[in-house]
């Protein structure tokens, strides 16, 4: 145990400042706002429809890299369209929030109907405001809920939506008294939050919180107040909002020791824990929960991926296939309003890369997610995703 130790501490130091960074630099935009948008402008179905995709070309290597993933998949989803045209139209932003509200305000005046991307949440942010003088929607790449509202939609995965789809499949299996363990900064926090508003949704119990700050010590320390607090307030369960890059390898170790294990107070992840391989592998999460989007779709994009492009897509690909057959679907019904934000919500959703998803009012977006555990260092579905809205989990 000795040896496991030294390595998880390894691993948080090595890890955790750019990881941490990276998610600092995700939440801090200003938000649009929350307004419902209903509005957008008209277009012809019978004639090509002019799409805007903004990636970061131009940026860093691995910005490039992202950036061509995102223009192949896109391409991709076109090629799988019948009957709907899309005049797709390129636009590298390098990353920048200020390259992003140029590109987006190009691309209104050049005819765009409608834009896919940026990344990052200030360059989504950035472009949604140059792109609503226009009255042009935006679908961006983000995750960041913050910059949801009005006339801009995050298609990447949110901790609201992952929540909830855990604490349902909780609370449906008696495990309904739940503390929250996260990390003090903003990744954390808004974890904390989606967390908390799942419990609540779904008539779960919260049984107590307990934060930790970004450091190996603090991890440490966290420990026994978890301990304390399972003990006190009789919760069988703890959500944790740790990823495999930081804290999740140091709290599977420890946990178990101090008495706290999956067998009672059963373990749920935010994060994926079955990336990378080696998380699989930890003894401490074996039979803990966490969600993932539909296997059966995500491996049929993937071979479609390589089989075009002689490679496996980067992780974010799918959120420009996804943004193409959103629109694809919606043109086909040959509606002039069917890039308005009230068709982009519309409740039936769309079929992703990873499974159906659907847009909301509020900016947000609903993914069909499915729930696993890990046995014997490998991943086992517990209840599949959802082929349609309206089934488990939703």
């Amino acid at each position: 145990m000795i040896a496991f130790f030294e390595a998880s501490r390894k691993k948080l130091r090595l890890l955790i400042l750019p990881l941490f960074t990276f998610a600092l630099a995700a939440c801090d935009p200003a938000a649009l706002g929350s307004l419902t948008n209903t509005g957008g402008p008209k277009i012809d179905a019978n004639a090509p429809v002019a799409v805007a995709l903004l990636i970061p070309r131009g940026g860093s290597a691995s910005d490039n890299l992202l950036a061509q993933n995102l223009e192949n998949a896109a391409r991709l989803a076109i090629r799988d369209l019948d009957g709907v045209q899309i005049d797709l139209r390129v636009y590298g932003t390098a990353g920048s929030a200020a390259n992003a509200s140029s590109a987006a305000a190009q691309a209104v005046s050049d005819g765009a109907k409608i834009i896919l991307g940026p990344v990052y949440g200030e360059a989504a942010n950035a472009a949604g405001l140059a792109a609503a003088q226009g009255g042009v929607n935006v679908l961006s790449f983000s995750n960041n809920p913050t910059i949801a509202g009005g006339n801009v939609f995050v298609l990447g995965p949110t901790f609201s939506n992952t929540a909830d789809r855990l604490v349902g499949y909780a609370k449906r299996n008696g495990k309904d008294r739940i503390v929250v363990l996260h990390s003090d900064d903003v990744a954390g926090q808004l974890g904390r939050n989606a967390i908390q508003q799942a419990i609540s949704a779904n008539g779960a119990t919260l049984a107590g919180t307990v934060d930790y700050a970004l450091s190996q010590e603090a991890v440490v320390a966290a420990v026994p107040r978890v301990r304390s607090t399972v003990d006190s307030s009789g919760a069988n369960a703890v959500f944790m909002t740790t990823s495999s890059a930081t804290a999740l390898p140091l709290f599977a170790q420890l946990l178990p020791e101090a008495g706290v294990t999956s067998a009672t107070s059963q373990y749920i992840g935010l994060t994926r824990w079955d990336i990378p391989a080696q998380t699989l592998t930890l003894p401490g999460i074996q039979g803990g929960w966490f969600a993932l989007p539909d296997p059966g779709a995500s491996s049929a994009f993937e071979q479609k991926y390589s089989g075009a492009y002689g490679s496996s897509p980067h992780p974010l690909a799918g959120l420009a296939f996804d943004g193409i057959a959103a629109v694809g679907a919606l043109v086909k019904t040959g509606k002039g309003d069917a890039l308005t934000g009230a068709s982009l919500t519309q409740g039936a959703g769309f079929q992703g890369a990873t499974g159906i998803f659907r847009l909301r009012p509020d900016g947000t977006n609903q993914r069909g997610l499915a729930v696993a555990t890990i046995r014997n260092q490998g991943v086992v579905i517990l209840e599949n995703a959802p082929k349609a809205f309206g089934g488990a989990g939703f």
